[in-house]
């Protein structure tokens, strides 16, 4: 297996989840560890950053210095109402309510801002220690609190019959299937989300994504992956750079403490242009919390 580290921003298809297509693009890159930043739901697709070997220590970094907000298209299909939400549940309600199209504008203004929305069932927020979703699979109570969510934006962006399709902007935590759920309430009717893509998150866009089978058939061909591989320091672009010399570099990747003239806060280490870490200076001392050696 090889040391591969970085970050590919990866289109994920429908049908498969997060961690099974985070660990599909590790294992064509022949690489040990992975991890993904932030979740779809196995129906939704869109853009996935998947962390490869070393760039899984930088995941909280990344996560916490990008931008937060995301961007969805979903559609809906107003007239029945599954389980989870979307089309792979069980129905569990079903009306003749269909509303009009000046129906369902009227209503998105009520979802911009701050608002409170209580979370799927089927979600992987924990409940007195286990995961939402394995209560409701096995026909349990769940009973989740609102919990407060940021939209900037919701707009309603082309209708068919009884399905509407919406583009949303929001901030972490904002799940697109209570939305859908809440605006069908708020309409009078139900309502099950059939197709939900992520077009931006962490201040990536979809148009810079790479899809798993075109990367799959790109290395499996013997062609360059190296042109999709960002590198471990991507998305770090916020926090300030600091650059050591040889020796203190040696130190600093054992953990040592390093004297320094410069301000207390977070940094990017760098030796001879090559990214070593993320350390903290207080009291003037650097000492390492993540080290890439």
């Amino acid at each position: 297996m090889s040391d591969i580290s970085g970050f590919i921003l990866l289109d994920k298809p429908s049908g498969i989840f997060s961690r099974a297509a985070a660990s599909r693009v590790a294992r064509v890159l022949g690489a040990h560890k992975f991890g993904h930043i932030g979740t779809l739901d196995e129906m939704a697709s869109g853009v996935l950053p998947v962390a490869i070997g070393a760039a899984t220590k930088m995941i909280p970094y990344v996560e916490d210095m990008c931008p937060s907000v995301k961007e969805y298209l979903f559609s809906v299909q107003f007239g029945f109402e599954t389980d989870t939400l979307d089309i792979y549940g069980t129905e569990i309600r079903r009306t003749d309510i269909v509303p009009g199209y000046g129906d369902v504008c009227g209503v998105l203004d009520q979802f911009i801002g701050d608002i409170d929305q209580i979370p799927p069932a089927f979600s992987a927020l924990h409940v007195d220690g286990q995961r939402a979703y394995d209560i409701a699979r096995r026909g349990g109570a769940v009973n989740l609190p609102a919990r407060r969510v940021h939209i900037d934006a919701l707009e309603l962006v082309g209708a068919d019959g009884n399905s509407y399709k919406f583009r949303v902007r929001c901030a972490r935590g904002t799940y697109v299937r209570a939305l859908a759920r809440d605006i069908a309430n708020a309409c009078g009717t139900v309502a099950t989300v059939d197709m939900i893509r992520r077009t931006e998150t962490i201040g990536v866009d979809i148009k810079d994504t790479v899809k798993l089978d075109f990367l799959e058939n790109l290395v499996n061909n013997g062609a360059d992956s190296g042109k999709y591989l960002e590198p471990i320091d991507f998305g770090l672009g916020g926090i300030p750079v600091l650059n050591l010399d040889g020796k203190s570099a040696r130190l600093y990747k054992n953990g040592g403490f390093i004297a320094t003239s410069m301000a207390h806060g977070l940094y990017r280490v760098y030796s001879g242009g090559e990214f070593i870490g993320i350390g903290m200076i207080d009291d003037g001392t650097l000492r390492p919390k993540r080290t890439i050696k």
